[in-house]
């Protein structure tokens, strides 16, 4: 849904939806002027962080005067979150083959895909690693 400049639109699905305020007024205004381009790439941001384009800039312009990156970077706190939440599968995967292996250990006898399957195992969960620390890096 494109809004018009002259003609804003207060709908809560163009901007994700409110947050409750945390009760912190904020008495002072700074203001500034955008391109179309640019106003389209905060508003996008703002949609995707779940913030009003007012909130963002305030909190990303705060961040980067402190150094760090804006808090509404959602994307990279959200790949963060499915890489942690894969990483918790591939445990769970860790838990079968230690049961196959249990097996193999009482019966003597292993299936012919036990070792590859604990290899991929292996790699996939050191791929998961690598990527959580390169998106947790990213987020300091």
């Amino acid at each position: 849904m494109s809004k018009s400049l002259d003609n804003p639109v207060c709908d809560n699905e163009a901007q994700g939806g409110r947050r409750p305020r945390n009760g912190t007024r904020r008495p002072n205004r700074v203001e500034f002027t955008l391109t179309d381009d640019e106003l389209a790439v905060l508003e996008d941001a703002a949609r995707r962080s779940g913030r009003s384009r007012g909130a963002y800039a305030a909190e990303a312009t705060i961040a980067a005067a402190h150094g760090r990156h804006a808090a509404g970077n959602a994307a990279l706190t959200e790949a963060l979150q499915e890489l942690i939440r894969a990483s918790g599968l591939v445990r769970r995967i860790g838990v079968n083959l230690n049961q196959a292996v249990a097996r193999l250990n009482a019966t003597g006898q292993r299936s012919g895909d036990l070792l590859p399957y604990a290899r991929e195992s292996l790699r996939r969960a050191e791929m998961l690693t690598t990527a959580a620390e390169d998106v947790r890096n990213a987020l300091r």
